[in-house]
């Protein structure tokens, strides 16, 4: 009897930690290849239609933005939505064009945060209508009956306007060790390149393109109710990064750190982070195999080429 109701728990345990985050895992694979393609699709459009419009309009085409503001100077001015109107017609293609007109000529006090402008750099990310993105790499909707609404990331505390407070996000990416680390002495091998198989280094792909801008985690449901012990998207695909890593000696450390109740378990494949990622990568994947090297239902692949012996001397 007591038998029969451990082998029930154990495939009970297997469908949990197995079967279902790859089923979840399949469905965010397909989400974010149709996003991918949808997202390559809309930008088409948008610039099609930016360019048609620009061409045909000869008059003033105004947009409104309805952005989030706070002044921690001014405490009495509780949070609140101010609009600003921007003629597209002298306006860049981009949601951080218009936010840039905005803060050059109509009000210079609008706070966010930019810098490359490529969607490499992951400073500009905010809730454009309801949806975690980068600016830089938004097109300004041009229906002009509908305003664009701007808010900062979700469930982070506001600095000021859309620049939220990063500390926590990057004390927990730094919990997870994001560097190589090797058991031999650092000055035996100081200066040396380790070198890794085409095969090794392609399974860190769609991992290593985190630019950590935080807008997978400010999307994840669980990240909102458990973040002070929750690690998040971004960290755990960061993790995983380096856990797989054929070069790094340290993967059984690395998954102690992170094997309690909350770590990495507190993911339940809600898949908003995939769907939430400028980069189109799949945290939520990532999430599912940690867990399953916790469980032991499956390992570390051994290194197709010791990286200690193909140091270049």
């Amino acid at each position: 009897m007591h038998k029969d109701k451990g082998q029930g728990l154990c495939i009970l345990i297997r469908i949990l930690i197995w079967d279902i985050p790859d089923f979840f895992v399949a469905i965010g694979e397909k989400g974010r290849q149709t996003q991918e393609m949808d997202g390559v699709i809309l930008g088409q459009v948008q610039q099609a239609i930016y360019s048609s419009t620009k061409a045909a309009v000869k008059g003033p085409r105004i947009k409104k933005f309805s952005i989030y503001r706070w002044n921690p100077a001014t405490p009495e001015v509780k949070p609140h939505l101010q609009h600003f109107e921007v003629d597209l017609t002298c306006c860049g293609q981009m949601v951080l064009d218009a936010l840039m007109k905005i803060k050059n000529e109509c009000d210079g006090s609008l706070t966010f945060r930019r810098s490359c402008r490529e969607g490499i750099c992951g400073s500009c990310g905010m809730n454009i209508n309801g949806r975690n993105q980068l600016a830089c790499l938004s097109f300004i909707d041009q229906n002009l009956k509908k305003p664009t609404i701007i808010y900062p990331l979700p469930h982070m505390y506001v600095i000021k306007d859309l620049v939220v407070d990063m500390n926590h996000f990057f004390k927990q990416y730094a919990y997870i060790e994001p560097w190589l680390m090797r058991k031999e002495d650092e000055q035996t091998y100081c200066g040396i390149q380790y070198l890794q198989s085409q095969r090794d280094a392609k399974k860190m792909e769609n991992l290593y393109e985190c630019i950590l801008c935080a807008c997978c985690s400010t999307s994840c449901p669980s990240y909102w109710w458990n973040g002070t012990k929750f690690l998040g998207p971004a960290a755990l695909l960061h993790a995983y990064r380096w856990i797989i890593d054929s070069r790094d000696e340290y993967s059984e450390h690395r998954l102690r750190r992170i094997n309690d109740s909350y770590s990495v378990f507190r993911c339940h494949t809600i898949m908003n982070c995939t769907v939430a990622c400028p980069k189109h990568l799949n945290p939520g994947k990532a999430i599912a195999e940690i867990k399953k090297l916790l469980v032991g239902l499956s390992k570390k692949e051994e290194a197709d080429m010791p990286p200690a012996k193909l140091r270049k001397e």
